[in-house]
């Protein structure tokens, strides 16, 4: 069994930072490709960013130049460092990480940019 917990998540004022940390535990829980991504409310959930188990690192027009997602596979994490933020920006974010060949979801984290 593979858990997947996100943290970091909460109120942020408009134009602040936030940095979001996504860990893996269970017996076999190797993070391998990894992404983040996030739901408004009354949308669909998006694709923010992902990176792969080498670093190589993509994301969404909307983010570039203001998040930056990396990882740390000594500690087997992935984290989303998230700078100017803005109202758009908020909403409940998810850490989806492949372990072996299985992907799996944590709970979300909120986050909310008050303007």
């Amino acid at each position: 069994q593979v858990h997947v917990v996100e943290s970091g998540g909460g109120l942020v004022q408009a134009g602040g930072p936030l940095r979001l940390s996504c860990a893996a535990s269970g017996s076999i829980c190797r993070i391998n490709d990894a992404g983040w991504y996030r739901q408004a409310p009354g949308k669909q959930r998006e694709l923010v960013a992902t990176i792969t188990r080498g670093g190589r690192t993509n994301s969404v027009d909307s983010v570039k130049g203001r998040f930056t997602i990396s990882r740390d596979n000594a500690k087997n994490t992935v984290d989303l460092q998230m700078n100017s933020l803005n109202s758009e920006d908020t909403g409940v974010y998810y850490c989806n990480a492949f372990v072996r060949e299985y992907s799996y979801w944590g709970q979300g984290t909120q986050v909310t940019v008050s303007s």
